[in-house]
């Protein structure tokens, strides 16, 4: 079987409202107040596919928050996002891995998140046989031809695939491809999942 986790709020937590407070005290622009504008716009994919450079996002996302940031606070806000790792998901890789299982990571991310992560949660790259990441792709999920594109290069049927990631709009994009595909809604899902199947 091919095993396909999603990263944020998957294997590692993560939480926006941490980045938008560190630009608040950063700015002084009330946090209420970048909470209202924050959205993932256009500006924002195009990073994820790695078609806008770090700077020239900072630059513009800034601008579409109003905010009067340096690119290093924007960076240093950026890279709050990272919480903690989910140690029980980890094991759960490793273990699929050791049963024969073929296990990456899918996940919609940017240059100036990769600078980031993978040197403070190196246990993710440990647990995984690959990383696909969006912005070396050129697409993000839910696009449905970044799923194929996994598929294709794994050589794995969408029949023999599960899928896990907490946002529903990318488990729609999996499952046009009849990929097993679960919400990850809270900690408790994906190893309730594998309670009965790593038994």
């Amino acid at each position: 079987m091919l095993y396909i986790f999603d990263l944020g709020n998957v294997i590692v937590d993560i939480d926006f409202n941490r980045v938008l407070g560190t630009w608040s005290d950063f700015t002084r622009v009330p946090l209420a107040t970048l909470t209202q504008k924050f959205a993932m716009s256009d500006v924002f994919h195009q990073h994820e596919r790695g078609e806008l450079s770090d700077e020239a996002f900072a630059a513009a996302f800034s601008q579409e928050m109003g905010l009067p940031l340096s690119y290093e606070q924007f960076a240093h806000g950026w890279q709050a996002v990272f919480v903690a790792l989910r140690p029980e998901v980890i094991a759960i890789m490793h273990k699929l891995r050791e049963q024969g299982h073929r296990v990456v990571v899918l996940s919609n991310t940017n240059n100036l998140h990769t600078t980031f992560w993978p040197d403070e949660y190196p246990e993710v790259r440990a647990a995984a046989d690959h990383m696909y990441l969006s912005q070396e792709m050129g697409m993000r999920k839910p696009e449905v031809r970044i799923y194929q594109k996994v598929l294709d290069a794994e050589g794995f049927s969408a029949e023999e695939t599960v899928f896990f990631d907490d946002n529903a709009d990318n488990i729609a994009g999996a499952n046009q491809l009849g990929i097993t595909s679960i919400l990850v809604t809270g900690k408790d899902v994906i190893p309730g999942y594998f309670a009965k199947q790593l038994c």
